[in-house]
């Protein structure tokens, strides 16, 4: 990767399959296809009730490491 690669947009068609991938992947889960976005937004009602959790910044994304599918949480402090 160089440089300038970071400021690069990345093309529609490589956006879509990666849509696709992730749409499938759910369905051999059983999981619904917005399931990040509604634990997301689970969470973010759970840790909205402790003052030291910043819960509008909750996020939440399934992760391709290793050839293994990994569910990544990041639940950040406030300052």
């Amino acid at each position: 990767m160089g440089l300038f690669d970071f400021f690069r947009k990345e093309s529609s068609s490589k956006v879509a399959k990666r849509r696709l991938q992730m749409v499938l992947e759910y369905e051999r889960k059983g999981l619904p296809p917005n399931f990040a976005e509604l634990l997301q937004i689970d969470l973010r009602g759970v840790f909205s009730k402790y003052p030291q959790f910043d819960a509008e910044n909750v996020e939440v994304e399934i992760r391709q490491e290793n050839g293994k599918e990994q569910l990544w949480i990041s639940i950040p402090f406030k300052d």
